[in-house]
Order: structure tokens, then sequence, then C-alpha cells
């Protein structure tokens, strides 16, 4: 398994801390965090990064900038969310969402489903 370089957008703290071990376990590495959607979309214009996961509501606000700016890097990413897929961004639907809380065994299917052959 080849280590991917991981962008997390999430606004809680405790989540994202947990999301951090958890992707950490599974042999990755998370180089850049953000809590908000002005944060999120600078970290993701900027850092290198070859996967990002999105919570979809960030403190009330949709994830849609910075799902736009992973896009226009041409960069793999998925949703995170606590309201399945009912909330993904308009123009982002049949973007990968996974359920939150969720397991590791989950996380590393999404994971390796969305990076690129090669890269798990």
């Amino acid at each position: 398994m080849t280590q991917a370089s991981i962008l997390l957008v999430e606004d809680e703290a405790l989540i994202r801390m947990m999301l951090v071990q958890m992707v950490e376990e599974l042999g990755h590495t998370v180089i850049a965090e953000a809590a908000s959607v002005d944060d999120g979309r600078s970290v993701a214009q900027i850092e290198g990064y070859d996967l990002a996961i999105l919570d979809i509501n960030l403190d009330g606000m949709s994830v849609r900038p910075v799902a736009e700016a992973v896009r226009s890097r041409g960069l793999p990413f998925f949703f995170l969310s606590g309201y399945g897929s009912s909330g993904v961004p308009h123009g982002f639907e049949g973007t990968p969402v996974l359920a939150k809380p969720c397991t590791l065994d989950r996380l590393k299917d999404t994971i390796d489903a969305v990076l690129p052959n090669g890269k798990t």
C-alpha cells in the first residue's frame, strides 16, 4: 500500500481528531486540517495532497467552495455527512458520501474506492 496524503475538512474537533487517528491507522497521513469553509478553501488551493475528505456542513455552511477548489485541481475527494447524501452540494451529485460516524473498515473502503489506481 502506498501512503496517501489527505486533506481533512471537518468542523467538529473531536470528530476531526478521531478521523486523523483512523486515517493514520490505515497508513495514510493527514497533511492539513481545516474547520471552516474559508480555511478549507485556502488549504485546498495551496497544499499538496492526494485526497480530500470533506464534511458537507461546516458550522451551518455548505462545503461547496472547498469541493470546487479540490475539483478544480483534479484531485479526488469524498463527502462525510451525518445526514446521508441529501445534503450533497448542487453540482456534486454522485460524489461518494461516507456516513458518520463511520467505522475504520468503511473509511478504508471509501478511501480505496476514491483514490486513483496504484495509490492505495
